[in-house]
């Protein structure tokens, strides 16, 4: 089992500001070692697939013209084609398995989406779990998302959603939901016992529901309002522009605060799956 906790490119080459990406990678690193693990960044370098991206490496990403977003879907494209890449949950899911890594941190998973024109439109990140055995320690689904039908579409794929000192589904900038997790522990040993037997089980994935910190948490009716201006405001986009769309709104919307929040549920999920990936050993 390898001593490693994968990140994704996407949240420093598209989440944030340019100039800001190098310093977050930084701290993430140093919150996984703090905790007693070694940081993996994944990503796609000049076509080959990067498990423990060196700062030279994201920052020829941070400073190439157009880095595309790569999900399941495109990364062979992006590996063929020679270029950079930055990789969302399911690519960096998959890049994570391929090198023996077994624990990832992200923010949020993707999943279904609603309010955006008539036809369906489900993130390649819950397929995902069906085809790699990497535990993944998120804050839940976006908010900006269908929670309920996502939810409901990883029970369907027989995703295991396990919570993290919490009985409730949290939805990434909010704490809880009327949506419940499969199973809650509390013990991180015991946590690292059942994700060690579930992967080599099943070869599957697994969620780690580990809801925002509360300090962080955005005010549910803020966030209501925020939210149904930013659809009005993004509801020409579609496909991979429609939730880099919506986020932008939500910011200025917002004044910073779902950025604030984003990077702060990212630093918790990173220091949790380095306990986990510790204990693991």
């Amino acid at each position: 089992m390898s001593i490693s906790v994968a990140l994704e490119t996407t949240l420093l080459v598209h989440g944030i500001p340019v100039a800001e990406a190098p310093a977050l990678n930084r701290e993430l690193g140093e919150i996984i070692r703090a905790n007693g693990a070694e940081p993996a960044l994944i990503g796609v370098h000049h076509g080959t697939p990067v498990a423990g991206m060196t700062d030279g490496q994201l920052d020829d990403l941070l400073a190439a013209d157009h880095v595309p977003k790569l999900n399941s879907a495109n990364l062979g494209v992006a590996l063929h084609g020679g270029g950079h890449g930055a990789t969302t949950v399911s690519a960096t899911m998959e890049i994570a398995a391929g090198h023996g890594i077994r624990v990832f941190a992200t923010g949020g998973l993707g999943g279904v989406h609603s309010g955006f024109g008539e036809h369906l439109d489900i993130s390649a990140d819950l397929a995902a779990f069906t085809r790699f055995p990497v535990a993944v320690v998120t804050a839940g689904v976006k908010s900006i998302l269908d929670v309920a039908s996502t939810r409901e579409a990883l029970e369907t794929l027989g995703i295991p959603v396990i919570g993290w000192k919490t009985e409730s589904f949290p939805a990434f900038y909010l704490r809880e939901t009327d949506l419940a997790v499969d199973a809650t522990f509390t013990d991180i040993d015991d946590l690292a016992g059942y994700v060690a037997d579930e992967l080599e089980r099943t070869g599957r994935g697994i969620v780690i529901a580990n809801p925002v910190p509360e300090a962080d948490e955005l005010a549910r009716g803020d966030w209501e309002r925020w939210l149904a201006e930013a659809r009005e405001r993004a509801a020409g986009a579609a496909g991979r522009d429609a939730t880099p769309a919506l986020l932008a709104a939500l910011h200025e919307l917002s004044g910073g605060e779902t950025l604030r929040c984003n990077l702060a549920l990212v630093r918790h999920n990173a220091a949790v799956a380095a306990q986990l990936c510790k204990s693991l050993q």
